[in-house]
């Protein structure tokens, strides 16, 4: 349930109430492309509805030239300077508002998986359910912007609680996007992602290197943890429009994977690139299809831990026999009636987990999404 008030034409509140349950297929386990980003991978978690977000957003203009937008749950002006800085304050999720793009963005009305939506490098602070509060500051002009967010980090891996201490334990994430014509009429977005993140985490390394000197009867990534521990990672992000309602997207992303996989997925570099289409063509312009591939990776430090028995908060089933983990995604989105949509999706995943004796398996699913 999404709330929002505008105090002011520049000072908006917006609260969010959800409840999500269940555990996916294998309880979201053996996954680092998941294939469904809606599912809470903590079973302990409760299942009643939480705030997901609650924050203050205030628009500071720096032109008197404004422009019209569409309003979306979590943007309620629709008219807004051309030039302008969005702060943004409160509990949040980072993937609202970096990384986005045309294609691989909103799993209620695209794809599923969840290195499909996100960058699967891009080990973003959030607790469990994705979550974190933090402050957002957002530069926008015509043709570029600049935003930068500081947000808490959990206090343990995947876990629920957020470290509250900034001096030990937080996020820096910049991103830098460009929106040059560089097919004449047509749009186009680059996105430049830096992130460095501070926590307690686990070096692979050092815990395989204990489980050789047999201070630990497997590796174990909890051994090796201080705290402080800095990780760091890049991405970068393109879509570009063909016609209007056909385009093409993807991602690159890539961390030092010395540190441990800490927020999202276990994922220390990935490609991707996919298209996506209206149903204009075919009279259905509310429908929408789309295909992706997605590569991903993990460092050779990653890879010993796993081989060796070691266990992350994902993966892990005693030994590897490494391989990249290959995704192609296909969906059709169907608008049946006013704010009713349906849509079939399926999945197909080779070398899951990144263990070439595993799999390969294909995942079908069916989406029915209401909203009013």
């Amino acid at each position: 349930m999404f709330t929002g008030f505008e105090f002011t034409p520049h000072t908006i509140g917006y609260f969010d109430v959800e409840e999500a349950g269940w555990g996916g297929i294998s309880g979201a386990l053996g996954l680092a492309g998941f294939t469904n980003l809606d599912v809470v991978r903590n079973p302990a978690l409760s299942k009643a509805p939480y705030i997901a977000r609650g924050m203050i957003e205030q628009i500071i203009p720096f032109s008197s030239e404004t422009m019209e937008v569409e309003r979306t749950a979590l943007s309620l002006p629709t008219k807004i300077p051309v030039r302008r800085l969005d702060i943004r304050f409160g509990k949040m999720s980072l993937a609202d508002f970096f990384d986005l793009n045309v294609g691989g963005t909103d799993s209620h009305y695209q794809f599923l998986n969840w290195v499909v939506d996100n960058n699967g490098a891009w080990d973003y602070a959030a607790d469990t359910r994705g979550y974190t509060f933090g402050a957002l500051f957002d530069y926008e002009d015509r043709h570029w912007g600049l935003r930068f967010a500081e947000g808490l980090m959990p206090k343990v891996a995947n876990g629920p609680n957020l470290d509250a201490d900034v001096a030990r334990a937080r996020a820096e994430n910049v991103e830098l996007e460009l929106r040059p014509k560089l097919l004449k009429t047509k749009d186009t977005a680059l996105r430049f992602l830096i992130y460095v993140n501070h926590g307690d985490m686990g070096n692979y390394e050092q815990s395989v290197q204990l489980y050789l000197e047999g201070q630990t009867p497997t590796p174990d990534i909890t051994a090796s943890r201080v705290q402080g521990t800095i990780k760091y990672g890049f991405g970068f992000n393109f879509e570009q429009e063909l016609s209007s309602d056909v385009w093409v997207f993807g991602r690159w992303g890539w961390n030092e994977g010395k540190h441990e996989s800490f927020a999202y997925t276990e994922d220390n570099q990935g490609v991707e690139v996919g298209g996506l289409a209206k149903g204009t063509h075919w009279h259905r312009d509310l429908d929408r299809a789309g295909v992706v591939f997605v590569s991903s990776g993990i460092s050779k430090a990653h890879q010993a831990y796993l081989a060796n028995g070691g266990l992350g908060f994902i993966l892990g089933d005693g030994g590897l026999t490494y391989g990249r983990e290959t995704i192609e995604e296909a969906f059709y989105n169907t608008h049946i009636w006013r704010g009713l949509f349906f849509a079939f999706d399926l999945q197909h995943i080779n070398n899951p987990g990144y263990n070439q004796v595993r799999g390969p398996l294909t995942v079908p699913g069916l989406r029915l999404h209401l909203e009013f």
